[in-house]
């Protein structure tokens, strides 16, 4: 299955998506804010599919995170999620390398059928490898 960085600030809904994601296979590498997932990212080069991090954090924040993953790591995907609203809309102009936001509270099913379609690159948004050509 796929490897996968979590980022989430907070302890409960960081243990609960790490055993969501692992239920289905998948190698799951958790990270306490966007600093921590970059120093991650850095020490395991392209050792990662995807990256699954909370919007709104301390330090770094999940968008600084993301726009950082996409340059370095153009290939991996990345899915963001969020339980504000003003934080989801702070992601409209980053179609190109967010493949989709995924609104908190969700359910089981939902989280992993989110990460399910993000590997795949399905939804209504375009994948992250476009990040590629972005960048690239």
């Amino acid at each position: 299955m796929a490897r996968i960085l979590l980022t989430e600030d907070d302890d409960g809904v960081r243990m609960f998506v790490q055993r969501a994601l692992m239920i289905d296979g998948h190698d799951v590498t958790t990270a306490e804010d966007g600093t921590d997932a970059l120093e991650m990212l850095e020490r395991c080069d392209d050792a990662f599919d995807l990256l699954l991090t909370d919007i709104k954090m301390p330090e770094m924040d999940g968008i600084e995170l993301a726009l950082s993953a996409a340059k370095d790591w153009p290939e991996m995907t990345i899915l963001m999620m969020t339980g504000y609203a003003d934080q989801r809309e702070r992601c409209d102009n980053l179609n190109a390398i967010v493949h989709d936001v995924v609104s908190k509270p969700f359910s089981l099913t939902e989280i992993r059928g989110a990460v399910r379609d993000a590997l795949r690159g399905e939804e209504s948004g375009e994948p992250t490898s476009m990040a590629h050509a972005m960048y690239g």
